[in-house]
């Protein structure tokens, strides 16, 4: 679009080498022209007589920074004193500080993401860390915007653990090295350009992508820089120039344009290494995927116990004969073992990430729970146990069980005088969902296509046996369905739309799923031996 970049410079620790720091800088725009300006990641200050007297020049006028110099927050309890307050301020001519935490926009419309300090380990946190309140006050507001795309950079002086993840590595000992807590909001926030310091390092990760390939669109890619102390004996990197157009004023395409060298994102895997999260369905689980055993507050039927057999079969492998081994010994041919995720799945059932107090039912080839924020409190999820993207993906059998669940979930609306409605919606999702609730109204539908797997689609069914379906090309709501459902035409509960809005608390979740547990009981064909 022709909009001219902007010059930045990054830097690492300074930790009081001020008049270094700008000498450094000025050589460079003798050679390379002015910048725009100079952001500095982890200790700014430092403690020595000869650091303080060398600030104390600058805060008195007698010297002057020679570009606009934006900084970070003590990151030790010894430079607090440096910081008058925890909102930002100039602390001398042309050396802003940032603030604790927050968004900072440029004229330009650059905006830069920022935290000071370290993670904190204490209640109440000391003056030079930061907390979880801190971070959600920065990144609620973003992301409550629909159109929030990310952050054009993001400040913070703690590296992001496990950022090495998929990635180079960096020259260090890691294994105390990074916070999950700014990993957490580096996969939030989305930066195109992450700084960060303290380590004494200089690493440039390989830039990674923000986006599940094949699954969602194309989004812009991310580069993570940590940077050395200036001056540093080793002499390791501590200044980084690069030019940077403002996300907002870039073309879309050119915006998501893909390196050759990038990478999948690092904190699929360490967020789910470093802690677990919650799921708009269902959310995180307390025990390992070996530890798979259920207490629905009954004894366990032949069926249930084949089916846990299975899912330590399928988590573990171990034992098993070849398929060839088998037949030739006369033995019955195997089911064939269903596609393993990539990654995190919060709906297979040996998953870690499944909470099980929301599960209602299990079978051989599925299981029924509650909906994590759900529309009603009969709203319920239908799901195969294995990893299986969408019902024209399943297998025969495990077909032949998902209709015997919708025929009790019928039944079991039928007993209460209600009508009920499922619907699936294939696209952007790993996991197979088919969502069951009831409703007062009767729809009219089309009749129902054949669609092959891979093709993204929006599927209705009726209690009738009507059937709709929508072959989705792009841009399709991920909610419509709760939101079609939820209208005044239907159940007459439009606040409810967003599953977010529709919290409860762990102890209510227990409550609700034991209802709907004992009322479905007498359709529960698991049960049966």
């Amino acid at each position: 679009m022709g909009e001219k970049p902007l010059r930045v410079l990054a830097c690492g620790d300074v930790e009081g080498k001020i008049t270094a720091l700008f000498n450094r800088v000025n050589a460079i725009q003798r050679k390379s022209g002015e910048f725009d300006v100079l952001l500095c990641a982890g200790d700014f200050f430092g403690t020595s007589p000869e650091a303080v007297a060398e600030w104390e020049t600058y805060q008195s006028g007698a010297k002057k920074a020679p570009i606009h110099t934006y900084i970070l927050g003590a990151a030790s309890q010894d430079t607090v004193k440096y910081f008058p307050s925890s909102d930002g301020c100039e602390l001398a001519e042309n050396i802003i500080y940032l603030g604790r935490r927050g968004i900072f926009t440029g004229a330009s419309g650059l905006q830069i993401a920022y935290v000071s300090g370290r993670e904190a380990q204490q209640d109440p946190a000391p003056a030079h860390c930061f907390t979880s309140k801190d971070l959600t006050a920065l990144v609620t507001p973003l992301m409550s915007n629909s159109k929030f795309k990310g952050v054009d950079i993001l400040l913070t002086s703690q590296w992001p653990r496990g950022v090495w993840q998929y990635g180079n590595n960096p020259e260090i000992d890691i294994k105390f090295c990074g916070v999950s807590s700014i990993a957490n909001l580096a996969e939030k926030l989305k930066p195109r350009y992450h700084f960060a310091a303290l380590e004494g390092a200089y690493y440039e990760r390989l830039p990674y992508r923000n986006h599940v390939v094949l699954q969602e669109n194309a989004q812009h890619v991310s580069r993570f820089i940590a940077l050395a102390a200036v001056n540093n004996p080793g002499k390791k990197k501590y200044l980084y120039a690069f030019n940077i157009v403002p996300m907002k004023n870039m073309d879309p395409a050119e915006l998501v344009k893909q390196p050759q060298d990038v990478t999948e994102s690092p904190y699929r895997k360490a967020l789910k290494e470093g802690r677990k999260e919650t799921h708009p369905y269902i959310g995180p689980s307390e025990e390992p995927p070996s530890q798979f055993f259920f207490d629905l507050g009954q004894k366990k039927k032949p069926q249930q116990q084949r089916q846990q057999h299975f899912c330590s079969e399928q988590q573990h492998g171990a034992g098993r004969k070849r398929q060839s081994d088998r037949e030739a010994a006369g033995q019955p041919k195997q089911p064939r073992r269903p596609p393993q995720p990539t990654g995190p799945c919060w709906f297979c059932l040996a998953s870690p990430e499944v909470e099980k107090h929301l599960v209602i039912s299990i079978g051989t080839h599925c299981y029924m729970a509650v909906a994590k924020g759900c529309l009603t409190p009969d709203h319920v999820l239908l799901l195969p146990i294995g990893h299986y993207q969408s019902v024209v993906d399943l297998p025969s059998d495990v077909v032949e069980e998902l209709e015997k669940y919708k025929s009790a979930v019928r039944k079991y609306h039928e007993s209460r005088g209600q009508r009920c409605v499922l619907f699936e919606r294939s696209y952007r999702s790993l996991h197979l969902q088919l969502q069951v609730l009831h409703v007062d109204r009767q729809f009219q539908s089309p009749t129902f296509p054949i669609a092959p797997p891979g093709t993204p689609y929006f599927y209705v069914e009726l209690d009738t046996g009507e059937k709709l379906f929508y072959r989705i090309k792009k841009n399709f709501p991920l909610q419509f369905g709760r939101e079609v459902l939820a209208s005044e035409a239907v159940l007459n509960i439009p606040t409810r739309s967003d599953w977010r809005e529709c919290k409860y608390s762990k102890d209510e979740e227990e409550a609700l799923t034991k209802r709907v547990r004992s009322d479905f009981q007498p359709f529960d064909f698991s049960l049966d031996d």
